[in-house]
């Protein structure tokens, strides 16, 4: 839901506002304002701030400086139970084909020798919001539209609203505890680092977040990382609150893709089996998919990728997030069951096409490991 009409930022759009008007895409040397949808210009010669107000036709505008930006405007709001109004943020990378000067991203996670980021924020007091910073991934070099993975990292909540989905542990990361919660918005997955109390400043390994993703086995180092951002989600008020500072720097040079190793390690690959069953008529059929855990410890999060028979297409789909490029099928948890204890199951299922003789797949894989037939 967070992102599903920012599409429409890619269409080359005019900054204008009452003191200024910045061409999409520009660079800020002085002070700028923006107050249009989704207005959005370059600071540093490296970086991409925008306005990116997406959940209220009210206005809200920032003001972009030389090294971050600060909410001037903000007149909607939103019930705190849904979603925000908006993800005002400064990024490196490329967002819905805005990508930033120079970019060297998407890069492939295995290639990634290091991620490091620095970000500070103002706070005000009287508003709900959050202060996110933002890491999404997909299993493509994307250069627009939705990933399929965003890591959200809470190093503030105001007021009565949660990250999408349940809380499935904590973690320690940049040398802090965070709440971690997982769920789905009907577009991507994700996966929300929540801070206990409020951080004003944090440098850190973006790397070390998407490590921690990828052993929960919701995406694999062969996926692509391709942007990062660093703003804030207001529902209510949320006037002053500022980035005052924001770089960010990623490496390449890290090791290529290399197939799992033979021993999963906990909670990453799996020991599997699956269950496919279905029923096939002239023009379609529906096929129901039961996981079963045969490891010995638990499974925090899974995907299962497999090859459909040609002629097959998925239509549609429930109690998973299942996509389809070519005969490639991957199947990833929703909220409510990622985490399948040992011995323990997860089922899914889906309808599709089908275009002559039916007959069902042969082998899954489970978060990189084989998984056998049951």
């Amino acid at each position: 839901m967070k992102r599903q009409l920012r599409a429409l930022a890619a269409a080359g759009l005019l900054v204008a506002s009452s003191l200024v008007a910045v061409a999409l895409g520009g660079n800020a040397s002085a002070d700028t304002l923006i107050c249009e949808q989704y207005g959005s210009t370059t600071i540093q010669g490296r970086y991409v701030v925008q306005n990116n107000r997406w959940g209220t036709t009210a206005q809200q505008c920032i003001n972009v400086t030389s090294s971050g930006f600060e909410i001037t405007t903000q007149n909607g709001s939103s019930p705190t139970n849904g979603a925000p109004t908006a993800y005002p943020s400064v990024f490196f990378g490329c967002h819905y084909t805005n990508c930033s000067p120079g970019t060297n991203l998407p890069i492939q996670v295995s290639q990634i020798s290091s991620a490091t980021s620095s970000i500070s924020y103002r706070y005000v007091s009287g508003a709900t919001y959050n202060a996110s910073y933002d890491i999404w991934l997909d299993p493509s070099p994307k250069r627009d539209g939705v990933n399929q993975m965003e890591i959200m990292i809470w190093l503030n909540r105001q007021g009565s609203i949660q990250p999408i989905g349940s809380v499935v542990g904590t973690t320690n990361l940049a040398g802090r505890t965070w709440e971690v919660w997982r769920g789905s918005n009907g577009s991507n997955n994700v996966i929300s680092y929540v801070a206990s109390s409020a951080i004003s400043s944090l440098n850190f390994s973006v790397l070390d977040f998407i490590n921690d993703t990828r052993n929960r086995g919701a995406i694999t180092n062969s996926w692509y990382l391709t942007s990062i951002q660093a703003g804030f989600e207001p529902w209510q008020g949320g006037v002053g609150l500022a980035v005052t500072s924001f770089s960010a720097n990623v490496n390449g040079g890290g090791n290529p893709t290399t197939p799992p190793p033979t021993t999963p390690p906990p909670g990453g690959g799996a020991s599997c089996a699956v269950k496919y069953t279905a029923n096939s008529w002239n023009n379609g059929f529906t096929a129901d998919v039961q996981i079963t855990n045969t490891g010995s410890s638990a499974i925090n999060g899974w995907t299962l990728t497999y090859s459909l028979p040609g002629g097959q297409q998925v239509t549609n789909a429930w109690n998973a997030t299942v996509s389809q490029s070519g005969s490639t099928v991957t199947a990833r948890n929703t909220g409510h069951n990622g985490s399948v204890a040992p011995g323990g199951t997860a089922s899914f299922g889906y309808q599709g096409t089908l275009s002559g003789s039916y007959s069902s797949p042969t082998s899954f894989s489970l978060n990189g490991a084989t998984c056998s037939r049951s």
